[in-house]
């Protein structure tokens, strides 16, 4: 019996204007480029829908009635959710394009908008997407890994990670040299790394607070 073949995925991308006209060109412009796109009139409609419905990317224009751009690039900051945004207006300033770029907007268009400038920077935009994604798993697979250590293992982590040789981890945890370097041997298999610096590397992006020696 053969498979389904599976389908492909399409990246969405939602347009936020007060300006139905704007929505409905910008839309239709994305779905016709391959993407998953859909319209909301307001900043409000998109947050009561957010959570349920993650995008990929946001295209925000930046003056609408309540809540403008720059306020649902902060409300989204609140609620933790860092999809990547493109501001798209026709009142844009330089004060508040350094605003949304400085909090971490990846592109600012002035209207009417090129084509090719607003797919370029969705592009960039989904890339960027795609590469917190894959720093958030390795980070996760990193505490993952932490937590299977046992407490005299997260000790020796620690301590190695610090600098100490063998006979100063064996001193200051009252265990033989041997056992330590039991211990240490584990900790690598475990946080499937070769190397001190390798170990160190990974105790930076998990925030390990390392011992003071």
């Amino acid at each position: 019996m053969e498979k389904e073949p599976v389908p492909e995925y399409k990246s969405s991308v939602v347009v936020v204007d007060d300006d139905a006209s704007v929505r409905r060109s910008l839309t239709r412009l994305l779905t016709t480029h391959g993407f998953a796109a859909k319209g909301y009139d307001s900043a409000e409609s998109l947050l009561s829908e957010i959570a349920t419905t993650p995008p990929d990317c946001v295209i925000a224009d930046l003056a609408m009635p309540g809540l403008n751009g720059l306020d649902l690039q902060r409300s989204l900051a609140d609620l933790e959710l860092e999809f990547p945004i493109v501001f798209v207006t026709g009142a844009g300033d330089i004060r508040s394009s350094v605003s949304a770029m400085r909090a971490g907007a990846v592109d600012f268009l002035s209207k009417p908008v090129e084509q090719n400038d607003l797919l370029d920077a969705v592009n960039r935009a989904l890339a960027r997407g795609r590469a917190a994604r894959a720093l958030q798993g390795e980070l996760a697979g990193f505490q993952k890994r932490f937590k299977s250590l046992t407490q005299r293992e997260r000790s020796v982590f620690e301590l190695v990670v610090a600098g100490n040789l063998n006979k100063q981890i064996a001193a200051s945890l009252g265990i033989a040299e041997k056992t330590v370097k039991v211990h240490r041997a584990r900790v690598m298999r475990k946080m499937s790394v070769k190397s001190v610096a390798g170990l160190a590397r990974v105790a930076e992006r998990i925030g390990i607070p390392l011992p003071t020696r």
